[in-house]
């Protein structure tokens, strides 16, 4: 994976693919509201470039491919919203009604069942 990502300060350690918001203790926390506006991104796993590296935290893909975790099913080209499920993206029910905000990026592979998964996303 590649990506460009930005050390945040978490108010817990996320496993990579972790969907984070603004909130918590500190400046970023898992989510647990479905189609939150304070997405931030997913935790990444080997950014290409990574800013504030000597800042303690957790990295946060800001930009580019990383492994998203998912609930429910997913089609390439699904735009994807946080869930109620934490840590977890879904799809976004009515894609052009979403607020930018709102958005945690868009699936490059299919995920044919409603179990808990990951999958590529482009942020």
């Amino acid at each position: 994976y590649a990506d460009l990502a930005e050390v945040y300060e978490a108010d817990a350690e996320y496993e990579p693919g972790t969907v984070l918001v603004i909130g918590g203790d500190k400046e970023v926390t898992v989510t647990d509201e479905a189609g939150s506006y304070k997405v931030i991104g997913v935790v990444s796993t080997n950014p290409a470039y990574l800013m504030n590296s000597e800042a303690d935290g957790v990295a946060v893909a800001l930009r580019g491919r990383v492994p998203c975790k998912v609930i429910g099913n997913v089609n390439k080209g699904d735009v994807l919203v946080a869930s109620d499920t934490p840590g977890y993206a879904m799809v976004g029910a009515i894609s052009h009604t979403l607020s930018p905000l709102q958005i945690v990026g868009r699936s490059l592979e299919n995920k044919t069942d409603a179990q808990p998964g990951v999958i590529e996303i482009i942020v």
